[in-house]
């Protein structure tokens, strides 16, 4: 059974930091495009950022760039997203996702393994 575990979420001020892990069971995943998507209350779940099986391609939503960093582990199957300058707004659940589609300009954005989910929520 495939398996994505996330941590690191939790509650922070505004501005604060938060860095959230994921780690996948399987080392399949290290030749996936990971990422991270969140899921605000009454909203639909919207792409957040994205890093290739390489590492040389990152993508990011336009709400997150320059606060957000996405990386991965040195074992390709672990990844990373630092978080700065947290904003109320940024408060939702983030799932982990790997095999992540859809990055061009026109596409959606998806992916084929999701993670459980770990809360973030940033008071004001």
């Amino acid at each position: 059974q495939v398996q994505l575990v996330e941590s690191g979420g939790g509650l922070v001020q505004a501005g604060g930091s938060l860095r959230l892990s994921c780690a996948a069971s399987r080392r399949t995943f290290s030749s996936y495009t990971m990422g991270w998507f969140r899921q605000a209350p009454g909203k639909e779940r919207e792409f957040v950022s994205a890093i290739t099986w390489s590492g040389n391609s990152t993508y990011y939503t336009d709400s997150v760039k320059g606060r957000f960093t996405i990386s991965r582990g040195n074992a390709k199957n672990t990844v990373y997203l630092q978080m700065n300058s947290l904003k109320p707004e940024d408060t939702a659940v983030y799932f982990c996702a790997a095999r992540v589609y859809g990055l061009a300009d026109s596409g959606l954005p998806g992916a084929n393994y999701w993670g459980q989910g770990t809360q973030v929520t940033v008071s004001s």
